[in-house]
């Protein structure tokens, strides 16, 4: 089956076709740095990864920029209220440069401990005021867009589509629901362009006067623009972004371009924590370093995260960490078997024996891969082959066929230990001491190295052919 997807703009799957053939050329939003990213947003950006692994694995070359907002993102996110680093900058008494410059390393350290790829680039609205102010003068030009002072304002009366992504049509839209209503506006849904503020901080001069900055809107369609061209195939963002962002993003782009912006647009849902919404006021929005305090990695939260359908509700909690964690140590664990049936270790008397199951895996693993990212189903055949491990059915090249199918998996999934590690000689010299230890029937020694590299991370397994380790 070739690969679908769910696109947000038409409200159903639809076959996955490339505006260029073999290219992906997808924008992804990224993070307004005025704190730090959580679990919640992280899933919106694993997303991403899993999306852009899986057009790579399946022979694409993927374009994929993401965003670094570091200016102009309002605390109601439509045209009132504070910049969201400029009111942090305040409260740490810090410049707001500061207080971008830190979360935005924090970010991409957060990104690098989770396996995330590295995009093409990682644009700063910051760095891109000049693109976005020739949009802006293009859509003024061109009657989509006005001036009231020193503000410019995007008149959504102007662009018939508005709404055709959230379903938020102008008629529809109540003032004072989600917008303010503004004297100056011709209409309450009209958005800002760019704004005039002479405490803000972040500003730039422009014809509009010398006192501005974007709104935060026209910042995703200057950068996309300027790094994917006029249009591009995929934009992705967590479905708070539909509206007003996204619907905002078309409006302005499609007018000043006179194309189709994005041909498929992909929203991840919200991740809810203990059956719950994820809030400061309820001390629920967890960091890495919330998770490694609780006894987990990056590595298992990154699993975690992505194993469950990106449309679909993701329910957090320790528990279901916990469990995620016992998964992929299991699939930790079918990589060293089978690493060891292919040395010939407990190998059947076939050395086919295992191809089928492989064969298998792999068809029913890119079906689902296939049908819109659908990651749990897609991992059914690997626990199944993990089953077949157990049972001692593969031969030396079977097994080393599942590990290349394993491999390839992984290449999507980005957590599991594949690559073969080999015991430092600390280590290495501990296991031969405590079997000598029990071989001498000092047990309690034996224990005291077992918790030692139980701690260092290495598990053992007594056997009847003598201790076998990995890796948690």
């Amino acid at each position: 089956m070739p690969f679908q997807v769910h696109n947000t703009l038409t409200k159903s799957k639809e076959p996955f076709r490339t505006l260029q053939p073999g290219v992906v050329r997808m924008y992804n939003c990224g993070p307004t740095v005025y704190g730090r990213a959580h679990i919640g947003n992280f899933r919106a950006y694993l997303f991403a990864d899993t999306l852009r692994r899986w057009l790579e694995c399946s022979g694409y070359e993927v374009r994929q920029v993401m965003n670094i907002t570091d200016v102009g993102h309002l605390l109601d996110d439509a045209e009132e209220g504070e910049d969201k680093i400029e009111a942090q900058a305040r409260r740490e008494k810090l410049d707001p440069w500061a207080i971008s410059r830190r979360h935005t390393e924090q970010f991409f350290a957060d990104l690098k401990d989770l396996g995330c790829e590295p995009a093409m680039v990682y644009p700063k609205a910051s760095e891109h005021i000049a693109e976005m102010l020739e949009m802006i003068d293009g859509l003024v030009a061109k009657g989509y867009a006005y001036q009231v002072g020193e503000d410019v304002y995007y008149e959504v009366a102007k662009f018939p589509r508005y709404g055709k992504l959230s379903g938020n049509t102008v008629e529809e839209l109540d003032a004072g629901s989600r917008i303010d209503v503004r004297e100056e506006k011709r209409h309450p849904a009209d958005f800002a362009l760019w704004k005039s503020d002479a405490h803000h901080v972040m500003k730039w001069k422009s014809r509009y006067g010398p006192d501005g900055f974007p709104g935060w809107h026209i910042e995703c369609s200057a950068m996309s623009r300027k790094h994917l061209g006029d249009r591009i195939d995929i934009h992705t963002g967590g479905e708070d972004n539909i509206f007003p962002h996204h619907e905002c993003e078309i409006a302005q782009t499609e007018s000043f371009t006179g194309q189709p912006f994005a041909t498929y647009w992909m929203h991840s849902k919200f991740l809810k924590v203990d059956d719950g919404k994820m809030s400061k006021s309820l001390g629920n929005t967890y960091t890495l370093d919330d998770v490694a305090a609780k006894g987990f990695n990056a590595r298992q939260l990154r699993f975690a995260l992505i194993r469950g359908h990106s449309r679909a509700p993701l329910n957090f909690t320790w528990d279901a960490m916990q469990d995620a964690a016992s998964s992929l140590a299991n699939l930790d664990d079918l990589v060293s078997r089978l690493r060891r049936v292919a040395h010939g270790e407990g190998a059947a008397a076939d050395p086919n024996a295992g191809s089928d199951f492989v064969d298998a895996a792999r068809a029913e693993f890119e079906e689902h891969m296939n049908d819109d990212l659908n990651v749990a189903p897609a991992l059914a055949p690997l626990s199944a082959l993990r089953a077949h491990a157990l049972g001692g059915e593969f031969g030396v090249d079977g097994a080393a066929r599942a590990l290349e199918f394993l491999a390839r998996a992984n290449t999507v999934l980005g957590c599991i230990r594949i690559d073969e590690e080999l015991l430092d000689s600390k280590i290495d010299a501990l296991i031969q001491e405590r079997q000598a230890a029990r071989k001498s029937k000092d047990f309690v020694r034996a224990d005291e190295i077992r918790k030692l590299l139980d701690a260092q991370g290495i598990v053992l397994e007594d056997g009847p052919k003598g201790v076998v380790w990995r890796r948690k």
